[in-house]
């Protein structure tokens, strides 16, 4: 029977784990905070805004945990080659119109696949000399588990069609069949998951305000906007929505071009309804975003316009995202 004092990992092996965490989670990080201005759904940028701070906090506290094991601090370190592809790859969709994959990658892959990890370390650390690593990863376990759950919630409510499903699908079997391959974090294979995932009966509590980023990016409704803006925006619409191709170019800024291929992209949700969904002021300029809703779904035109002596004037506009087949949103 093994001493109680033995344990299982030896100094040496423990402090090549915690590099092996660090470099996933500063990874993660980097690519979450990296993310989140490409992002334009305002639920999956405070998803990840949340999320940063804390895998921060994990990353610094194994960090500081390496002096301990007689390691350099703040060190990080892929266990192989193909973890730091997986890494790649989970990092690859950069695209306006891929939150979805973003999302997949880090909530129903890399999160599951670590809080499963720290998991296994936990059970199988020695209690008596190894207190400060568990402790470091029952937070980053507690963390994890929020963080999932939380993810998941954001994941339901953006993948609304069956044609998103079958993206986050195919693009999660990449992204595990590659961590497989690279034997998990460690190197050492993949342990067990420990809980089920993440269901639509999760005590709100776990989703770590995950439906109230929804209800704010579902409900906002009326935006400070000034009244002259707010016609302009009102006839800029009505243009779209009447395909008056010359019409959308009155409202052009000096310098400004109009997308003839995202003006298609808009036109081919047919649209019929169009609405303001998000408003900011930065400086002088008014950054709005515009969802058009027709028959055969939905788009969401982000545009920045600016003052001038004969009005408002729009000088950048792009199509962020069409979502086929989606229901249009009810009216405000």
């Amino acid at each position: 029977m093994p001493h109680p004092l033995e344990g299982r990992f030896s100094v040496d092996h423990s402090a090549r784990l915690i590099r092996n965490y660090r470099y996933a989670v500063e990874r993660a990080l980097r690519a979450l905070g990296g993310w989140i201005a490409l992002t334009p759904e305002i639920s999956a940028k405070l998803l990840m805004g949340r999320h940063v701070w804390d895998l921060a906090q994990h990353a610094d506290a194994f960090g500081k945990r390496l002096p301990e094991l007689r390691a350099p601090a703040q060190v990080s370190e892929p266990p192989n080659p193909a973890f730091a592809a997986f890494m790649d790859a989970l990092e690859e969709p950069e695209g306006k119109e891929q939150t979805v994959e973003r999302l997949v990658g880090v909530y129903r892959v890399l999160k599951p696949h670590l809080l499963a990890t720290y998991r296994d370390h936990v059970a199988r650390a020695n209690p008596v000399y190894e207190p400060p690593t568990r402790r470091i990863l029952e937070r980053c376990i507690e963390d994890e588990a929020r963080h999932i759950a939380a993810g998941e919630t954001i994941l339901r409510h953006l993948a609304s069609t069956p044609a998103l499903d079958e993206r986050a699908a195919v693009w999660q079997g990449r992204l595990e069949g590659l961590l497989a391959a690279a034997g998990g974090v460690t190197g050492d294979g993949l342990p067990q998951a420990s809980a089920a995932p993440p269901t639509a009966t999760q005590p709100p509590e776990l989703d770590d305000d995950a439906r109230e980023w929804i209800r704010l990016e579902r409900t906002v409704t009326v935006w400070p906007i000034p009244d002259d803006l707010r016609a302009t925006l009102q006839s800029f619409g009505d243009a779209l929505l009447a395909r008056d191709a010359a019409a959308p170019r009155r409202w052009l800024a000096a310098g400004a071009a109009w997308d003839v291929g995202a003006e298609s992209s808009l036109y081919a949700v047919k649209p019929a309804a169009h609405r303001v969904v998000a408003f900011a002021r930065v400086g002088h300029h008014r950054l709005v975003k515009l969802s058009f809703e027709g028959a055969d779904g939905a788009a969401t035109l982000l545009t920045r316009w600016v003052p001038a002596a004969d009005g408002w004037r729009v000088a950048a506009l792009e199509v962020a995202r069409v979502d086929a087949a989606r229901p249009a949103l009810p009216p405000p």
